[in-house]
Parts: C-alpha cells; structure tokens; sequence
C-alpha cells in the first residue's frame, strides 16, 4: 500500500524503537528479515531471566505499536518466542553478520508464522521458563512443520 521509500522510513523508526527496547530490558538484537526483528537473550551470556526479559520486550513491542496506531495505516505484527539451546556466531568471510542458528530459531519463527495479529505466542517450554507471573492463555496444540504438534499460549495484552 505503501511507496518502498515510505515503508522503508517506517521500518526504519519502528525498528529504531525495537532497538532501543531490546537495550532497556537487555535482549540482543540479532537482525532484521526484511519486515521481521530477530531478537534473543541469554546469550552471548546465560541470563537465569532471559524467558522474563524476551517475554517483557514482546510485550513492551506490542504496547508501543498500539501507542502509535493510526487506524488502517498501523502495522500489524505477531510474535513467537521459544526457549531453548541455539548456536550462534558469525560464518563467512565477507559482510559479516552475527547469527543464531538451531531448532529454537526454528520453532520460535513457526510460532510468529502461526500466530495471531497483535499478540505474542510462546511455546510451553518459555512458559516453564518464566519466573514472573505473566497473564497467559492457552491457546492450543499447533502442528509444527518438521517438530509436531506443542503447546502454545498468548500473552495476555
């Protein structure tokens, strides 16, 4: 709907305050997918918190997307968050870019593919993980390509 050179602007401040979100609850930006943010926590460090902090960003995304809606022209975005063992590092010889690779990356952007407009879906194994009491409802089994079915819930807004 919109010129490339406005949607890129948009991205460009949206994904500017995602950035400086990640920095305030210390979770790693990892890149940007074209219109997709790739964030992570616990690493390059363990954090005991990591599920708290990620879940509290999502949130805090959410939040700041609706403060900015302007009818029809807001953004709508989903959000998957997962838990678990990922590898990361930088491969290549050129243009290097740090990444997270594994099936935690995998299952976590099956969530945000399968998700809901506006919310925040996270796998049963970040819910054991949390340590804060978040306001989740269970939303249901979702058969995931290449891993099977999981539990899933949304995050309350």
């Amino acid at each position: 709907k919109l010129p490339a050179s406005d949607l890129i602007k948009r991205l460009d401040r949206t994904f500017s305050m995602f950035d400086a979100l990640a920095e305030k609850h210390s979770v790693e930006k990892i890149k940007t997918i074209g219109d997709a943010y790739m964030a992570a926590c616990g690493l390059p460090e363990p954090a005991v918190d990591h599920a708290d902090r990620i879940v509290a960003l999502g949130k805090s995304m959410l939040d700041s997307l609706r403060a900015l809606a302007s009818g029809s022209d807001s953004f709508r975005v989903r959000i998957g968050v997962h838990t678990g063992p990922v590898i990361a590092g930088l491969i290549g010889r050129h243009r290097f870019v740090y990444d997270v690779w594994g099936e935690t990356v995998n299952i976590a952007s099956r969530l945000e593919s399968q998700g809901v407009a506006d919310r925040m879906q996270i796998s049963e194994a970040t819910r054991r993980a949390l340590h804060t009491s978040w306001e989740l409802e269970p939303r249901c089994i979702v058969e995931l390509r290449g891993v099977g079915k999981m539990e899933t819930y949304l995050v309350r807004p």
